[in-house]
Formats: C-alpha cells, sequence, structure tokens
C-alpha cells in the first residue's frame, strides 16, 4: 500500500485447499537466517510429542499437506521427519495412526524415489508392518461385532497406499515386503471389497505392483491368494469401481502365472482374457484413438487451401477456432425455458448432465480477453441473474467455481476485469444468501481478486470501498468460521498494496475494523473449531489469525507514514 516498497504486506501463497506454500515473513522486518525454533517444520514436528491427541493429529495432517510442497520436504527430512512421525504410526489414537500414514504417504508419493528409498533406510518399514498386522487384526474384532466397516479399515487404507507406494519406488521394501509376510495382510485388505471399495483397490493396486518380476514372492504364493484373486475378478458388479477392481485383479492373476497349478493355468489366463474390462478397455482406446485422429484432421490439416472443406460447411459454427469454441460452448451452458426444465427435472441423469456441462468447461480454449471476459459474465447470470437461486447445490458449485477460475485467469493475464462494481455486489449479495458453504467461499474470493486487480488502476478507491465493506459484513456476520477465514484473506488481497487501496481503507476505517474483529475471531477458533471443523481447516484458520495479526501490524505503519 502507498509507495514504500518497504511496508507492503507480504502473506503466504496458498493452494487449493488452503494451505500455505511458503512461509511468512513479518511485514517490514529484515531478512534473516530462521533459526530452528522459527521454522514451521520444526513446529510441527515438535507439535508431535504432544500429549493431546488432537495437537498430535492436527500436526500430522498439516504435515500431510505441507509435504505436497516439493520445496519443503528437505527441511523436514533434515530434522529427521521420518523417525519422528514412524511412532505415530502405531500412537495410542486411530486417527493419530490413520493421519500419520496419510502424512508419510503424501511424503512417499510427493518425494519420488529418492525419497521413498530414504524412508526405507530411516527404517519406515517397521512401524508400517507393525501397524498393518494390527489394522487386520481389528478387521476380524469388527466381523465379530458384525460392522460393516470400521476405523482400522480406514487406518489399513493409509497404510496400504503407503506401501504401496514404497514397494514401487524401493526394492529394499520390496525385499521386507517378502520377508515380512506383507501378502497375506494385503490379501486380507483385498478381501474387504463386499463393503470397503475403497480398501480393496487400494490393496489391489498394491497387489498389482508387488507381484510384477517378483520371483521370491511367487515361490511362497499359496492356494489362498489366489482363490481370493479369483473370487474378485467373478465379482457381478458393473460399476466403474468394480471394473477398476477386477482389471487389478485380473493384472495380477497375470503376474502369479507361472505359481499356478499346471491344471488351472489355462483355466485362469482364459478368465483373464475373457473379462468385460479388456474387451471394454480396447473398444474404448481404439474409439478415442480414432476421435484423436479426426479432431487433429480438422484442425491440423496440411492444405490450408482446402475448397473441399469449405464447399461442406453449412455454417459459421463450423469454425473451430478459440471464439468460436467459445460461443459453442457457452450457448451449451445456456438453461432452456422452464418448460423444457420441468421436463428435464423428471430426469435423474439431466442434474449430473448440466453439472458436468459447466465443470467441463476448458477455461485455456475459451480464447482471447473478450471470450474469457464474455464467458466469466454468462457464467455469473446463469446462476445469479436469474430470479430465484438454483436449488442443485453440486450446479452452483460448479458455475461459482468456473467463475472463480475465469476470473483469476483474468486477473493473472492482466485483462481488465469485466463485471461492474454493480455485477460484482449482486453476485456476491446472492451468493452470500445462499445455504452452501463453498458457494459462500468462492463468491468471497472472487471479490478478493477482482478488489486486487483494480487497486494496481486510478480511480478505483470508490468500488475498494464497497469490497472492503462487503468483505468486513462477511467477516464477521457470517456464520461459518471458513466463509469468516476467506473473507479475510481477500481482504489481505485486496488491500495489500497501492495508493487507491490506501484511501480506500482509511475511508472504511479498515485499520480499527480489523483490530476489533481480531479477538472475535480467536475466539471463535478457540470456542468451535475442535468440534466443528477438521484438523485442515484449523490449519488454515490458524495461518489467517497469524496474517490478521501480521496485516493489522502492517496497516499501522501505513498509517504512520
Amino acid at each position: 500500500m502507498g509507495k514504500s516498497k518497504t511496508t507492503k504486506f507480504k502473506r503466504p501463497q496458498f493452494n487449493a485447499v488452503g494451505l500455505p506454500v511458503n512461509a511468512v515473513q513479518e511485514a517490514g522486518e529484515e531478512e534473516e537466517d530462521p533459526g530452528e525454533d522459527d521454522c514451521p517444520a520444526a513446529e510441527l514436528l515438535e507439535k508431535l510429542q504432544s500429549p493431546s491427541a488432537d495437537v498430535r493429529e492436527f500436526a500430522c495432517a498439516s504435515i500431510s499437506r505441507v509435504v505436497q510442497q516439493s520445496q519443503s520436504i528437505p527441511g523436514l527430512l533434515q530434522r529427521d521427519a521420518v523417525r519422528r512421525l514412524g511412532p505415530m504410526l502405531l500412537d495410542r489414537s486411530l486417527s493419530v495412526r490413520e493421519t500419520a500414514a496419510g502424512a508419510l504417504r503424501n511424503l512417499s508419493a510427493c518425494g519420488g524415489q529418492e525419497v521413498c528409498e530414504d524412508m526405507v533406510k530411516h527404517d519406515v518399514m517397521t512401524p508400517l508392518t507393525a501397524l498393518l498386522r494390527e489394522s487386520c487384526a481389528g478387521f476380524e474384532s469388527a466381523a465379530v461385532l458384525k460392522e460393516k466397516k470400521n476405523a482400522a479399515e480406514d487406518v489399513a487404507n493409509e497404510a496400504v497406499n503407503l506401501l504401496w507406494n514404497l514397494c514401487e519406488s524401493s526394492s529394499q521394501s520390496l525385499s521386507v515386503f517378502n520377508k515380512a509376510g506383507l501378502l497375506d495382510m494385503v490379501v486380507q485388505c483385498l478381501e474387504t471389497h463386499q463393503h470397503n471399495m475403497e480398501l480393496a483397490i487400494s490393496a489391489a493396486h498394491c497387489l498389482h505392483t508387488v507381484t510384477e518380476d517378483n520371483p521370491e514372492l511367487l515361490r511362497s504364493t499359496n492356494s489362498a491368494v489366489l482363490i481370493v484373486v479369483e473370487s474378485v475378478l467373478l465379482t457381478p458388479e458393473r460399476d466403474m469401481a468394480h471394473t477398476l477392481l477386477r482389471t487389478l485383479a485380473a493384472g495380477t492373476l497375470w503376474n502369479l502365472k507361472s505359481s499356478l497349478p499346471s491344471a488351472r493355468q489355462a483355466q485362469a489366463l482364459n478368465a483373464v482374457r475373457q473379462q468385460a474390462e479388456l474387451r471394454e478397455a480396447t473398444a474404448l482406446l481404439t474409439a478415442q484413438q480414432t476421435s484423436l485422429e479426426i479432431i487433429v484432421n480438422m484442425c491440423c490439416s496440411d492444405d490450408p487451401s482446402d475448397d473441399e472443406w469449405e464447399e461442406e460447411s453449412s455454417s459459421d459454427e463450423s469454425d473451430l477456432g478459440p471464439d468460436g469454441l467459445c460461443d459453442g460452448v457457452l450457448k451449451k451452458t445456456e438453461i432452456p425455458r422452464k418448460e423444457a426444465m420441468d421436463v428435464c427435472g423428471q430426469n435423474s441423469s439431466w442434474k449430473g448432465m448440466i453439472k458436468n456441462l459447466v465443470s467441463s468447461m476448458d477455461a485455456d480454449s475459451l480464447g482471447g480477453a473478450a471470450a474469457l471476459q464474455a464467458a466469466a459474465q454468462h457464467l455469473s447470470t446463469l446462476v445469479f441473474g436469474a430470479a430465484e437461486i438454483p436449488k442443485d447445490e453440486e450446479f452452483l458449485e460448479a458455475v461459482i467455481s468456473a467463475v472463480r477460475s475465469l476470473l483469476q485467469m483474468i486477473a493473472s493475464k492482466n485483462i481488465t476485469q469485466c463485471m461492474t462494481p454493480q455485477q460484482l455486489m449482486s453476485l456476491s449479495e446472492a451468493a452470500t444468501r445462499c445455504d452452501v458453504v463453498s458457494v459462500r467461499v468462492n463468491a468471497v474470493a472472487i471479490l478478493g481478486i477482482t478488489g486486487s486487480t483494480l487497486a494496481k488502476e486510478k480511480g478505483t478507491a470508490e468500488t475498494l470501498q464497497m469490497i472492503g465493506n462487503a468483505l468486513l459484513q462477511v467477516s464477521t456476520k457470517d456464520t461459518d468460521l471458513v466463509v469468516n477465514g476467506e473473507a479475510l484473506d481477500a481482504l489481505f488481497d485486496v488491500f495489500a498494496d497501492g495508493d487507491e487501496a490506501e484511501t480506500a481503507a482509511k475511508n472504511i476505517a479498515l485499520l480499527p475494523a480489523l483490530k476489533a474483529l481480531q479477538p472475535i475471531f480467536k475466539a471463535k477458533i478457540r470456542k468451535e473449531g475442535r468440534g466443528k471443523y477438521s484438523p485442515q481447516q484449523l490449519c488454515v484458520l490458524d495461518n489467517i489469525k497469524v496474517n490478521l495479526r501480521r496485516f493489522i501490524g502492517y496497516l499501522e505503519k501505513v498509517v504512520k507514514k
């Protein structure tokens, strides 16, 4: 804000789930080498030793998100994160076990082969093996109690996924798998397919991986394993989840073919060849290949003067350029007359179809600046310009998410924002009256995106005041803490820098308003947080709370200039 570059408020970048990509430096302070106590990784690892299970779970969940940013992985590994997370796999709290396994799973997935090998060197397989044994024992307890699904299976799902990642990337972990008798446990997880498809599919993926080019394992494979795999192969359900499960089972059986008794080899392999799935997959791939060839021929003709093609065209819609594609896509999102809507509403597939029409739009294909602006305006009026907001939650989420993405793209390309202040306020007011939390979150994010762009332009202070007042209202009056936090986050974006933003902030008394809000926001997190929000959401809210304090400090420095 203002002309001083040294006092510009810097807040962290957030990824799709709202977690910080990089640590935030205090506004105005000089760069310095942070000590271990100041490092977010060190703080999270210290929280693993907390006597509170909630805090340990929070730390594991936070690490799970942080490792998705590759630049954070070296710092965690340097602080012995694997050895410190390993014992959490056997924590007395099942929730901590599950989130710890999830954190290690993400670390293995995002770190690649080198990190997986390092994890095995730091003996992650020992607690992981013990965790799988205890989890599978928990299946038997649930069976006695006639439970269809239990917490032990949720823990096992994360553990099996971690095991799958490690065995796929590390030959040492595969050797441990063979020697520790983990095959029987993974097969036991596969047997849960009748009531827990998520765990069964994870186990099937793992089995398909560990049975490939693993002669040591094949020598120890018994008939019980083959019986389970074949039983999965013969399941009758035709949904996509079972299709994937059977396909993985077929691949596993193929990998195990050399261990089959000679009398059963022909029978088993014939069953694999006759799977519906394999024939359909071949047909699907052939259709996709043909479709791609047609598209290439249409869009990338070697002959620029193809007169025959021109004569065959019967309308302007045959132009597949970006603008033509944009017009065609937008026309397909228009809602038909009420009479047609009433008829379509009687068909259960209609809701999914109209949602997909909007959410599957490829923004990169929409064309230039004018096309992007038209798309954003059209989608906003599609829902929020109607007399009554549609009740379908999935459709609402799809539309406003598309609007947010388009406006973000417009901002990133430095294209002038297309929505007038009146349109912006109308969309915001309509969305904030909606019962769907994600719609309200996206609405305040749209205000933040638009406001931060306008703050760079001259003569926008009045519009910024409208946006600032709207965001302050949401941050104080919305009943959901996540929406409150998103509104504050948007305020940080809008008023972070620029003369127009500085003027608007003073006119709406932003500093005293935020000072009054700060203790209320902190108290709401303490009072409502633990029982109502997930560890991931609490991590986001905790970061916003810290940024609010820093932003207030920044505004105080601006006032003193």
